[in-house]
């Protein structure tokens, strides 16, 4: 009687900043060699959409050949559910339990898990792919590439050694009020960074929510398009000179709204 095959590695794959963008970024320009090598001789696939995991893949093969055929990759999506609501099982999100899809890790295969863009499982789905593979006593190795909330960090001149992640603001103009107040004064007494994301055609909304209620004497960075070729890149200054200046944010490509003293 043969033993069980060992379980593969679960490789966490960052894909480029350029998802729905007009423009596409060089995946050589943004991604290491090593990070496009281990992609391209990967077989299974986990991820948000199928047709856009293709597209990517396309686009590695361009630089180094894929292990098999586009047409015989295996490439399993997400649940719906978790698209909008997340996955990693707290209030408010969806409930999955995520060991069935890792079946082929189970048998053996290698497989990488891939969001549309930047890493997957930071402000993407996939944290219960991952959750589900170290209960599963299987190897997690996240790879090398773009993560848009670190680099906005890093160019907004506000505290990098102590801040914090809130994700996406309601939708609902009195409760996004609600929490742009609590921020502005969280970050005040604590001088700890706050960092929001929303989806590109709601920038600007959200721009003018920020700026009518956070308090003129603290600074706002937003960071657009950063790595792809026209990028708006980072402006920072504080929210009085934005309110002054009245800086318009592009709807059309990503960007990261950061918060500080």
């Amino acid at each position: 009687m043969s033993a069980p095959s060992a379980p593969g590695t679960l490789y966490l794959v960052p894909a480029p900043l350029d998802f729905g963008c007009d423009s596409e970024t060089h995946l050589a320009e943004v991604l290491p060699a090593g990070t496009l090598r281990q992609a391209a001789q990967l077989t299974h696939w986990v991820c948000e959409n199928a047709k856009s995991c293709r597209a990517y893949l396309k686009r590695i093969d361009a630089l180094f050949p894929l292990a098999v055929p586009l047409q015989q990759q295996h490439i399993t999506e997400l649940p719906r559910a978790v698209h909008k609501k997340g996955d990693h099982g707290g209030k408010g999100h969806a409930q999955i339990d995520a060991t069935a899809l890792l079946a082929a890790l189970r048998a053996g295969h290698d497989m990488g898990l891939v969001s549309e863009a930047g890493m997957p499982a930071v402000a993407d789905p996939g944290s219960s792919v991952v959750r589900a593979a170290h209960q599963l006593g299987i190897e997690v190795l996240p790879l090398t590439g773009p993560v848009s909330l670190l680099l906005a960090l890093a160019a907004s001149g506000l505290n990098g050694q102590n801040f914090a992640f809130i994700g996406y603001l309601p939708q609902d103009p009195s409760a996004r009020t609600t929490q742009i107040q609590q921020i502005s004064r969280a970050v005040q007494q604590s001088g700890q960074t706050r960092i929001v994301i929303e989806t590109p055609y709601r920038n600007q909304v959200l721009l003018e929510a920020l700026l009518s209620g956070l308090d003129g004497q603290l600074r706002l960075c937003v960071a657009s398009g950063l790595t792809l070729p026209d990028a708006d890149g980072a402006r920072s200054a504080s929210v009085a000179e934005w309110r002054q200046a009245r800086w318009p944010v592009t709807p059309k490509a990503p960007a990261v709204f950061l918060i500080g003293r």
